[in-house]
């Protein structure tokens, strides 16, 4: 009768908490989704910039300006990054609220992340690819899309699925700002109830999470399996 009693009573606190602790899990899926699409097409960006080509004067000073960008962002906590950009800015005049300081912090140093990775998948397709689009006739926009794209993704796969598991766990880092996302919501049941549960289920969830996303990169990565 105690031990029935112990679980219907965990249950019903289960479900007092659970709650506040989804409504942490949307705001960590909200700075995951957005840093995601905003990161990923600038990453490829700043990687065609960074790879090698042109040397004319303004590619070289691209690719410097590129190369100290992704040096600095990969070289630094992103917890560094985060809180300079929502307590050292405004020192100077830049404000932002907590939701856009997040954000801005998170696509720098996701895209600096992106960058060098697609910029490695570039280098590593062969040239002669371009110089087989060239007397196919086909556009820069076709070879990049139809040919080098392509390859380049199924290059890069593995790299990028590591970096969004990780950007899942680093979304627990907006807590440094006040932002009430998932690994907060946990903290603040424990410190007021005095108990582990909820942060148990913090790691269920966060478990959940990369679960989904790694059962959706191993499809992605079959898709590609055959792709020559």
């Amino acid at each position: 009768m105690k031990l029935f009693f112990w679980e219907e009573k965990s249950m019903n606190y289960i479900g007092e908490i659970l709650p506040a602790l989804l409504s942490g899990t949307w705001t960590t899926l909200w700075v995951f989704i957005l840093t995601l699409v905003v990161s990923i097409p600038l990453g490829i960006l700043f990687s065609l910039g960074l790879t090698k080509g042109a040397k004319n004067p303004i590619a070289i000073f691209i690719r410097w300006v590129l190369s100290i960008y992704t040096w600095i962002f990969r070289g630094t906590p992103l917890l560094l990054q985060l809180i300079f950009v929502f307590y050292g800015l405004p020192t100077i005049g830049v404000v932002f609220d907590r939701s856009s300081a997040v954000i801005f912090a998170f696509v720098l140093n996701y895209a600096a992340y992106f960058a060098e990775i697609f910029r490695g998948g570039f280098q590593a397709v062969d040239r002669s690819q371009f110089e087989a689009a060239t007397v196919l006739n086909l556009t820069r926009w076709q070879t990049l899309r139809y040919i080098i794209i392509p390859q380049v993704t199924k290059i890069v796969l593995p790299s990028i699925g590591n970096e969004v598991i990780n950007l899942v766990k680093d979304s627990s880092l907006v807590y440094v700002i006040g932002l009430g996302d998932l690994l907060r919501a946990g903290n603040i049941a424990t410190a007021r109830d005095v108990t582990l549960v909820p942060l148990v289920l913090v790691g269920i969830i966060y478990l959940l999470l990369t679960f989904v996303l790694t059962m959706i990169q191993k499809q992605i990565e079959k898709k590609y399996a055959n792709f020559d």
